[in-house]
């Protein structure tokens, strides 16, 4: 494939902000050819401005998200970013299990967004084990909008050196070997919902939720996207209830009605 034009790149990221809030900066544009080049070896177009005007009006929606699965960057581990699970342990396993917190009907409801492969939703579900006492009904709603790692969060069958950030108890008692992975528990697997979802669309469950993860997504987004994503999230939240963006994020500057209790929690 020849190299990608500017004109080819701007293509591309007017279709990821229209079709996802994407904003493919100058800075993606090697980035997306490398990626595009691969992808295309596996397609019938002679050419990228051949896949484009496909993609521009004749893809249909599971071809638009293979395009979606190909820009897409899926980082993540189990337990990153611990500052968000010592906030949960603090504001919210341990205030239930003390009684100083009361939930209407003991419902506990958690949504990772952009759980890309399960990693986090797996976390969450692991640290409420060890810190949450008593009978409380717990859900985990987990979404993304690429398909291929929702595939992989839902089978829950990790390699080694992924599993090895799980501390040794946490992994003896969760996990199964399978030759050279080690597959969750099915008793995780039962708190969690893996679900597909685009941010920039109406959301298609109602909340409240207690808790909504979205870490390290906002920098994918420009300023007026992110705007109208924390807000629509904001709305879904109880009151009391925390949104937790990554460490590296802020929400300065956009109007939510949430206030920041410590860098990258805010409560409604």
């Amino acid at each position: 494939m020849d190299a990608l034009s500017t004109e080819q790149f701007d293509r591309i990221a007017g279709t990821a902000h229209r079709l996802w809030g994407l904003a493919l900066t100058d800075r993606k544009m090697q980035l997306v050819s490398s990626r595009l080049s691969r992808f295309l070896r596996q397609r019938p177009f002679h050419s990228v401005s051949a896949y484009l005007d496909h993609l521009e009006t004749a893809a249909t929606e599971a071809e638009k998200l293979e395009f979606f699965d190909m820009l897409s960057t899926n980082t993540t581990s189990f337990f990153r970013e611990m500052g968000a699970f010592h906030w949960l342990e603090r504001e919210l396993w341990t205030p239930l299990s003390r009684g100083t917190l009361t939930l209407p009907g003991r419902r506990v409801r958690i949504w990772s967004a952009a759980c890309s492969t399960g990693q986090e939703p797996y976390s969450i579900a692991m640290h409420m084990h060890e810190h949450l006492q008593g009978d409380w009904d717990v859900k985990i709603l987990a979404s993304d909008l690429a398909r291929s790692v929702l595939m992989a969060a839902t089978r829950g069958l990790y390699e080694n050196e992924v599993v090895a950030a799980v501390p040794q108890a946490m992994r003896e008692r969760w996990f199964s070997r399978e030759g050279d992975r080690w597959r969750i528990s099915p008793d995780l697997q039962s708190l969690i919902s893996f679900r597909m979802a685009n941010l920039i669309e109406p959301f298609r469950f109602k909340g409240p939720f207690d808790v909504i993860l979205c870490r390290n997504v906002m920098i994918y987004f420009d300023r007026e996207t992110r705007q109208q994503i924390v807000q629509r999230m904001a709305q879904l939240l109880r009151p009391g209830g925390a949104l937790i963006v990554g460490s590296s994020e802020s929400l300065s500057g956009i109007e939510s009605g949430l206030r920041i209790v410590q860098p990258s929690v805010y409560v409604r």
